[in-house]
Parts: structure tokens; C-alpha cells; sequence
């Protein structure tokens, strides 16, 4: 293997990809012989078409560092810290890539974001070939076509990898994984490395406390990215969050902006680290219309209305200042509604319940502002949640429910990928009992079931009803997440609480 053909295909690549200028090419060089241990050069006389993207290249000099006992043992987790640091050689200085970001900006957001989106893909910070491994589709519901995602892109952890991370010394740097302490950070096995990592600073509120823009390295859609706070604190839904959530939007007109809850149950999977997810892509929600309309008598100039969606959503559109307040007033409301006919409490002893998963967006030049009702309230007949999936769908998704599903975009976990391809051929065959059998698809039996009454499955349409049908489930999770049930006594609570506005 050519290590020399190597280097000047990633150094080629980078300078195609304008990561590099033809000016720097000899110091690239340099710093990639440094990282690979190699006193000596000799050019290849590269002329060669580059990739797209570096994933092929950086595989290829891995493999020859594997050789070379550079990397050991050979994981998928020493390949990452290792092609990582040769990617950071590429990576700007934070404030050169700051100031670009802003140069750009003042021509159109549109451009800031292009730039930095695409160096990001990159500089292999998205991980663009395991993103490509998810499976994708989109399912026809009552409430618009859903986007349905098994998520394949993060890899599994190898037993050495395991074993290896439970010997490491505990560290608390950088505190989490959201922290901006990451930008640069050269990783550990146990805490991914963050060389190719480049943040935005971002002090939409004017207060001298910024946040940070940076792009999702596994997205789930469209230039999906994410706000964090500059501090290593937990998630709270308050004003503040609906005012910087909409100055967002101002600053950056062509993304939407959300939050996850700040309550375990109905929130996302990191609740210590205030954080908001945006990006450049429509969901269903976004596109799903109002069923009715509502006044709101302390906020006159604000449009109001009930989205038809399965949660339990208010729209609201107007202009920055007014939904602010109107936002944080109709929290206020939430944060001490109780109402037990529809198994809504606002408290249990001093643990609280309700809170808000709000996304913010631009209707032209109009603001708006969907708030998204939440409960995270346990029983006994509901120990994970009274508005959490039901048993009945936990086969397909048992996960917490946060902002990304709520807005109509299902993350389903990669084992399903496997458990549907393995289910086709007993359902062709109309195996019910081998189905019942199996120690990883009994999950499935009773819906598997409810399917064969419904369809004759053949090897042409087998996956695709599946598709559907998986989809339809997800509608059906969305569906007992709402706080106020489709059902004329759920909306009539919804209306009880809406005239307490």
C-alpha cells in the first residue's frame, strides 16, 4: 500500500473540497507525516479525480496504520480517533472559521450555513457513508406522510472497545458530549475525538452569553443541527427558551429550531445539557394545518389555532415579541393545569409534570411558533408513562418520544432492520407459530397476527406493507403521546384548557 499515493489524495482532496489552499499543501503534507510517524516523502505525482467525500481515502490509510501498529487494536473505535486527527489538519481555526461564517452571512444565512454545512460533511464530522446505511421511508397517515427512519449510522461497539472503556480513567473533560470544550478535543476510547469539530458562536439574545451552532456528526435529516448552551446545565423550557428559539429563526430565517422537554419521560435522550436541534428540512407537522381556531385575549395580534396532528399541538403565529410572551404565558398556564378526568395532574408533591416541546419557524415574514403539550406521569397501569408508547407498540418503538418524533420523523432502533427482513418470509408463508417461536420476533406475533387478516402476502409487496404498517404504528406512538386524546372527549379537554387562556 502506497502511503505516499495516499497522503496526496487526501491533501488533493482537501484543497478540491477548499478545506485546504494550494498555498498550504507542502505544511499539509508535514502535519500528516508527523501523525503517521514517517520522517520521509516522496511525491506520487497524484493526478487523479477525488471523491466526494474522504471516507475511501481515510479506510485506506487506516489499514496501513493497522499494518503498522499505528492503530491497535483494529476497532471501529481506534479507526475514528485515528482518521479524526488526520481529518483536523484540515479543519480551520475556530475564529477564521467563525469570521468566514459571518462574512458569508451578511451576503445571505443561506450561504453561512451552506459553507459550514459542507465542510463539516467534509472534514468526515458527519459521517456521511454510515448516515447512507439508514433505511428510509415515508408513510401515508391521517395526519400527512410521515418519515419513518431505522437508524443504522452509529456503529456498534466492538468487545475490545468495551472492555477497554471500562479500564479507562474517568475523566470529566469535557463534561458531555454537547459541551464546547469538544471543539478540538482529541478523544479517548471512551469519548469520541473532536479534531474536525468547528463551532459557531451565537449570541442571538444580545446578552453576552452565547450559544453554539454546530451540525449533528449522525443526521437524521437536512443540515440537522444543534444550539448549544456555552454552559454545562440542564435542560429548562422557559421565555428565555422561546425568545432565543425565535431570534434563531430571525438570524437564521431558512431553518427551524426546537427543543427537546425538559422532563425525563417526554424528553430526549440528554436532558443535563441545555441544547436546541434545528436544521433545513419540512416535517409533516410543519405542513399539517389547524382543525380550529381560538383568541387570545392578552395577546390580540396573535393568531392562534389547534393543529390537526396526533400530540396535542398550539400554533401560534404573529411577530417575535408577541409570541414570546404569549408563549411564555400559555406555559405558565401549562406548567398548572390539572385536569384528572383526563389524567392530567400538574404535580405530584413537589415533582412537577407538565411542560412544552416548542419549534420555532418563519412564515415568510411572519414568526411561528408550535407548542406541543407534555405529561410525564406514571401508574401503575402505565409504569412507563401514561402519555408514552403503549405495550401494544412498544414491538416498534419503546423509546422516549422527543422533538424529532413529535415533529413527525420516527428514530427507530437498528434492530428492527433484521426482525422485519426476518419476519417476510414467515408472513409469506403464513407461519404465525414460527413467528411465536422465535426468541426475537414473538415481540411481533400479535400485530403479525392483526396482519394476516388484513393482507395476502406475496415476495413483491411484502416490504412494502410492512413499510406501511410500521408507519401506521408510529402514528399510532405519536398518538399516545398526546396529552389530549382524537377522540371528541379528548379534544373537549382540550378545549377546557384552551378557555383557560
Amino acid at each position: 500500500m502506497d502511503i505516499n499515493l495516499l497522503i496526496d489524495q487526501l491533501v488533493a482532496y482537501a484543497v478540491n473540497e477548499k478545506l485546504l489552499a494550494p498555498r498550504d499543501r507542502a505544511w499539509a503534507v508535514n502535519q500528516l507525516l508527523a501523525l503517521l510517524h514517517l520522517d520521509e516523502y516522496t511525491p506520487s505525482g497524484f493526478k487523479g479525480k477525488t471523491p466526494k467525500f474522504p471516507c475511501e481515502i481515510l479506510k485506506n490509510i487506516c489499514d496501513w496504520a493497522v499494518e503498522k501498529n499505528l492503530i491497535s487494536p483494529d476497532t471501529v473505535t481506534m479507526r475514528d480517533l485515528f482518521d479524526t486527527k488526520l481529518m483536523g489538519v484540515f479543519a480551520g481555526l475556530p475564529s477564521a472559521v467563525t469570521e468566514e461564517f459571518f462574512t458569508l452571512h451578511k451576503k445571505s444565512p443561506k450561504s453561512a450555513t451552506d459553507k459550514f454545512y459542507h465542510d463539516a460533511r467534509a472534514l468526515d464530522y458527519i459521517r456521511t457513508e454510515r448516515v447512507a446505511k439508514n433505511l428510509a421511508w415515508k408513510t401515508r397517515t391521517p395526519y400527512g406522510t410521515l418519515d419513518i427512519t431505522i437508524n443504522m449510522s452509529k456503529p456498534e461497539k466492538s468487545p475490545q472497545d468495551i472492555a477497554s472503556a471500562l479500564k479507562a480513567k474517568a475523566s470529566a473533560y469535557p463534561p458531555c458530549l454537547l459541551c464546547k470544550e469538544n471543539e478540538g478535543y482529541a478523544g479517548r476510547i471512551n469519548h469520541p475525538a473532536r479534531q474536525n469539530l468547528r463551532l459557531i458562536a451565537l449570541d442571538v439574545l444580545k446578552d453576552g452569553d452565547p450559544w453554539y451552532l454546530q451540525y449533528s456528526p449522525y443526521v437524521y435529516y437536512n443540515e440537522h443541527c444543534i444550539f448549544l448552551s456555552g454552559h454545562h446545565e440542564p435542560m429548562k423550557i422557559s421565555q428565555t427558551t422561546f425568545a432565543r428559539l425565535l431570534n434563531f429563526v430571525d438570524f437564521l430565517p431558512h431553518y427551524f429550531i426546537g427543543s427537546n422537554a425538559d422532563l425525563p419521560i417526554v424528553g430526549g435522550s440528554i436532558l443535563t445539557h441545555d441544547h436546541f436541534q434545528g436544521g433545513r428540512y419540512t416535517f409533516a407537522m410543519e405542513k399539517a394545518p389547524l382543525e380550529r381556531t381560538f383568541k387570545l385575549k392578552k395577546f390580540p395580534r396573535v393568531k392562534a389555532g389547534v393543529v390537526k396532528w396526533p400530540m396535542s399541538v398550539i400554533r401560534l403565529v404573529g411577530s417575535k415579541k408577541d409570541l414570546i410572551e404569549a408563549s411564555g404565558y400559555i406555559l405558565k398556564k401549562w406548567r398548572a393545569y390539572s385536569d384528572e378526568k383526563a389524567d392530567i395532574l400538574a404535580h405530584t408533591n413537589d415533582t412537577p409534570h407538565n411542560t412544552i416541546t416548542p419549534i420555532a419557524r418563519r412564515r415568510g415574514k411572519a414568526f411561528e411558533i408550535d407548542l406541543v403539550l407534555r405529561n410525564n406521569r406514571t401508574s401503575a397501569q402505565f409504569p412507563l408513562g401514561i402519555f408514552h408508547p403503549h405495550q401494544e407498540v412498544l414491538h416498534i418503538k419503546k423509546e422516549n418520544i422527543g422533538l424529532i418524533e413529535v415533529m413527525g420523523l420516527a428514530v427507530l432502533p437498528a434492530r428492527l432492520a433484521k426482525e422485519l427482513a426476518d419476519l417476510e418470509p414467515l408472513l409469506i408463508k403464513r407461519d404465525i407459530s414460527a413467528i411465536r417461536k422465535s426468541e426475537t420476533l414473538n415481540k411481533h406475533a400479535d400485530w403479525a397476527e392483526e396482519l394476516l387478516k388484513k393482507y395476502t402476502f406475496t415476495p413483491q409487496n411484502t416490504q412494502t406493507i410492512l413499510h406501511s404498517e410500521v408507519g401506521k404504528v408510529f402514528a399510532k406512538v405519536l398518538e399516545y403521546a398526546g396529552v389530549f386524546k382524537r377522540t371528541p372527549e379528548g379534544q373537549a379537554a382540550f378545549d377546557r384548557f384552551i378557555k383557560k387562556l
